[in-house]
């Protein structure tokens, strides 16, 4: 019966073992991630002269972005083009703190701010191939297919094939779909006053249904009416991720991104 009992717990056994390794594995894998390689990162940054926040386990600075964010938007805005403040007030008040060049963290990873013209102009002008995209994970990589998103060949590709798209004479033949949006978008403003006397209108989505009425003109020859849904759902969509980007602090989030 001891025998048996024995052999009847050695599986278990070797499960508890399998189970406790990955615990552990993991464990690390987190430890190291989220902890070793910032603080390592940190002062190296800071060596090459980049200044910038410092780390903040776990989630570096993903919460007071959101905090920053939430109180610009609770402010009413204000009647002027600098509207810096209010759509990045994270990055205005980083850069306004630590220069045009400054270092931030996107959970344990670090992100470098460059605000100066001449030097980006440099980076995305780069060809031997030091410049790499952030790669996107989880439901952000939904969104953002793409050229925007691609690197390599994959870029070349999707570039050769997007490029005569917006060649000058292309965009020349798409003038007149141009001018017909514009024109429909005016006379029903016009109506909006006639009918009304005067009216206080809300150009934001105007200006929406006039950009998706333009690119359904001008790519597919169809009406913004008939692809309204499929731009509503995109938009939806766009909307929904960027409130959980703003929302979620889950370990798994953050530290995926930088281990994959």
């Amino acid at each position: 019966m001891a025998v048996g009992t024995l052999l009847l717990q050695q599986p278990w056994t070797w499960l508890c073992f399998l189970g406790s390794f990955l615990a552990l594995w993991w464990a690390w894998r987190v430890l190291e991630s989220a902890w070793i390689i910032p603080r390592r990162l940190g002062p190296a940054l800071q060596a090459q002269g980049l200044r910038g926040t410092v780390y903040r386990f776990p989630f570096g600075d993903l919460k007071e972005f959101a905090r920053l964010a939430a109180a610009a938007r609770a402010k009413p805005m204000q009647l002027s083009h600098d509207i810096t403040p209010r759509v990045n007030r994270f990055y205005y008040d980083t850069i306004k703190e630590h220069g045009k060049i400054s270092v931030t963290w996107f959970g344990p990873t670090p992100r470098v701010i460059v605000n100066d013209a001449k030097l980006v102009r440099e980076i995305l002008a780069n060809k031997f191939g030091h410049f790499q995209k952030r790669k996107n994970t989880g439901i952000v990589s939904r969104l953002s297919r793409g050229l925007v998103s691609h690197e390599g060949e994959k870029w070349a590709a999707h570039r050769k094939i997007i490029n005569p798209a917006f060649h000058v004479e292309k965009l020349k033949k798409m003038l007149p779909a141009f001018a017909a949006c514009s024109n429909e978008l005016i006379t029903r403003w016009v109506g909006y006053v006639e009918s009304n006397g005067r009216k206080e209108i809300d150009v934001w989505p105007e200006f929406q249904n006039l950009t998706g009425d333009v690119i359904s003109r001008s790519a597919f020859g169809s009406s913004f009416s008939e692809g309204r849904r499929i731009f509503q759902l995109q938009s939806e969509q766009a909307k929904n991720i960027v409130k959980l980007i703003n929302s979620l602090y889950l370990p798994a989030y953050t530290l995926a991104d930088a281990m994959m």
